[in-house]
């Protein structure tokens, strides 16, 4: 491929092999980063900026590094990392049984396969959603401002270079001081969770109740880059969960009512039990499912008010390709990957595709039932698959990748398989065995590849678009990131599921099993859906509380002119997540609320903006870093308390230690930012 107009530098150095090695080594930590934080509290967080501040410091001893090679190392780090929200399935495949370990091929397969056709299915699409949609594209931007303010040229300042090398040590001291807190709770030296469950009186229902606050800072730093109105759904979530559901569903009324309509109600087989292991159980196998439902929910709704774009978006992007084709000479940064290239990648994906789900169906035992279930897998990925490409684009563009509701779609994706799992069994007799679950959730994980990818690239391509970078080169380097995340997630998960082990899959051997909310939800509703004892009862509810926050957040951004909302999604997440990590992330929410509003209006208040972004960002990579490693020891020691080295502190002094550390490592790491950020 060669660039098609003679306004392009003779030599301009972007896709270069020094710069796709330093984003293959990025995206294997992030990935790893990504891997663990999103099995512990179901979310992950976007990697370009830190990628970009690492890239720009390291490449700046290079004299000719430019711009576009930094941003070839943002892309293959950044859309590396995205790669990791596949957990959000995977793990799926252990917890109904089907594996005990993650298989390196299939598991690999899985994620290129379905990463590569993330990239070419949203390729159609970057005129109509990047150049002419009119769509923020928020970290796009972002990585955009710091990419043109800290990468060599002739208008770099002498402040732009202080200032990365200051971005890169808040990086560094915020993986430091995150780990070593890990360590520490790991050392026992204090207790990494607060809480408190209750017995409720008799008046108020004789049920049960609680409120936790995980002191991760993986967790503060997540809340921090949520941003405030997010964070303030959660909490809604959280007290709807918590303080009205769970009460609800463990008072002596429900149990009785439950016990008079012949349900089997968890709540019934536990009356009397501990506050916290009622409440517990509880909001684990019942309100979760209401949670489920609002998740539902808010993303039909979402896809409902998307709809007229989308079919607007896709209609241009052809006739952008139409005229192309018609040999219309096209500038630098409007080249994309001929169409002619992007159908043999989706072809051949797709050949892969098919072959893998074969091999897949005949380990299965499926039978005659092999090739329907292929060709249907098929058909599914083309159709949902483009469809969920577009979706995750377009919501990225307007609310960002990180808070793109991709678990959503997910969620929606496993019940259309799963239905479609049915139509299969009636059709060819085969009995609902986990062999059925099992080939719906590999099928879904190959489309949700697609959507994080899709979610990942367009924002990305739009970075390329604010710096003039090659649309090609962008997304072959796209493709580079998401071979690099996927060979190294069989690993890490591996090292996880044997340290810990997953909710409802076999022990680790810790026995401390990670909460992994997604891949937990998803493959409770493959399950479900296809035995036919899916609780439809739960998922109504939560579907009823879903419509009445929809109409809540219409009102109130109606009213407000859009400046008060309640994003739907984060009010289900907020709902589903377990207590403690939601009110952390609240907490991280709120801190980073009230560090923009102190730097604002400060004469270095957008560097200190940035920095604030960095120390978030370094914050995650530390602990989450720390926990596989801790992981990877405890599987090559074979023992779960090889970092005791304390006696064990359990109890309040060991919470309100724990406590009043943390509070002080965070009030001083944004004393510190805030002040380096003064003398940049």
């Amino acid at each position: 491929m060669t660039d098609q107009t003679t306004a392009a530098p003779a030599r301009r150095l972007e896709l270069t092999l020094r710069a796709v090695v330093l984003g293959c080594l990025l995206a294997v930590i992030f990935t790893a980063a990504n891997t663990y934080l999103g099995l512990q509290v179901g979310l992950t967080f976007a990697s370009a900026i830190p990628a970009a501040v690492i890239s720009m410091t390291l490449l700046r001893a290079l004299k000719n590094s430019t711009i576009w090679e930094n941003m070839t190392v943002q892309t293959v780090a950044s859309v590396g990392g995205a790669m990791s929200a596949i957990i959000f399935v995977l793990p799926g495949l252990v917890m109904v049984g089907w594996w005990l370990e993650f298989p390196f091929w299939e598991s690999v397969l899985i994620c290129v396969l379905g990463g590569i056709l993330g990239v070419t299915f949203s390729i159609p699409l970057r005129r109509a959603l990047v150049v002419n949609g009119g769509l923020p594209y928020p970290e796009g931007v972002a990585a955009a401002e710091v990419l043109k303010v800290g990468s060599p040229g002739a208008d770099q300042s002498d402040e732009a270079v202080r200032e990365n090398k200051a971005g890169l040590w808040v990086v560094v001291w915020g993986a430091i001081v995150s780990a070593a807190y890990a360590l520490g709770v790991s050392a026992r030296a204090f207790a990494g969770e607060a809480a408190r469950f209750v017995s409720l009186p008799a008046a108020l229902g004789g049920g049960a109740t609680g409120i936790g606050v995980g002191m991760q800072f993986a967790l503060l730093g997540a809340g921090h880059l949520i941003g405030l109105a997010v964070g303030l759904a959660q909490l809604f979530g959280l007290f709807l969960a918590w303080a009205i559901a769970v009460p609800i569903m463990t008072s002596l009324e429900y149990i009785a009512w439950c016990q008079s309509l012949g349900l089997d109600s968890i709540a019934a087989g536990l009356a009397g039990a501990p506050a916290e292991e009622l409440a517990g159980t509880v909001w684990a196998r019942e309100v979760r499912f209401m949670g489920a439902g609002v998740i539902g929910v808010a993303a039909i709704w979402t896809l409902i008010k998307l709809a007229g774009p989308l079919v607007g978006g896709v209609i241009g992007a052809l006739a952008a390709n139409k005229a192309r084709q018609s040999g219309e000479t096209l500038d630098i940064v409007e080249q994309d990957i001929p169409i002619t290239w992007v159908a043999m990648l989706s072809l051949a994906s797709l050949g892969g595709i098919g072959v893998l789900l074969t091999v897949v169906a005949n380990s299965m035992g499926l039978g005659s039932a092999g090739p329907l279930l292929v060709i249907g897998g098929l058909i599914y990925v083309v159709v949902i698959g483009f469809a969920v490409a577009a979706i995750c684009g377009y919501m990225a563009g307007l609310i960002g990748s990180s808070n793109s509701p991709v678990s959503g779609v997910g969620i929606l994706a496993i019940v259309v398989a799963s239905l479609l799992m049915l139509v299969v069994l009636g059709i060819t007799g085969l009995p609902a065995d986990p062999s059925v679950v099992a080939f719906a959730l590999i099928v879904t994980a190959i489309v949700f590849a697609v959507a994080v990818i899709a979610n990942d690239n367009l924002q990305d391509l739009k970075t390329a678009q604010l710096v003039e970078a090659t649309p090609w080169r962008q997304q072959v380097a796209l493709i580079i990131g998401c071979v690099a995340g996927a060979l190294v997630i069989p690993f890490v998960l591996n090292q996880l599921n044997a340290a810990f082990g997953f909710e409802g899959g076999p022990a680790g051997i810790a026995d401390q099993p990670l909460a992994a909310p997604q891949a937990t939800l998803i493959s409770a509703l493959a399950r479900g859906v296809i035995s036919g004892d899916l609780r439809w009862d739960l998922i109504g509810v939560g579907a009823a509380i879903g419509v009445a926050v929809i109409i809540l957040d219409e009102i109130l951004r109606r009213t407000s002119g859009d400046k008060i909302k309640l994003p739907p999604l984060a009010v289900g997440i907020g709902f589903y997540l377990p207590a403690a990590v939601t009110f952390m992330l609240v907490i991280g929410a709120v801190c980073g609320f009230l560090y923009n509003r102190t730097v604002a209006g400060r004469s270095y208040g957008e560097v200190a903006r940035r920095m604030g972004v960095l120390l978030a960002s370094g914050l995650i990579v530390g602990e989450s870093l720390f926990g596989v490693f801790n992981a990877a020891t405890i599987v090559a020691t074979q023992n779960a308390d090889w970092a005791a080295v304390l006696p064990l502190s359990e109890g309040w002094p060991a919470m309100i230690v724990g406590i009043v550390v943390f509070a002080a490592l965070t009030f001083g790491l944004y004393s510190w930012i805030i002040r380096r950020s003064a003398t940049v």
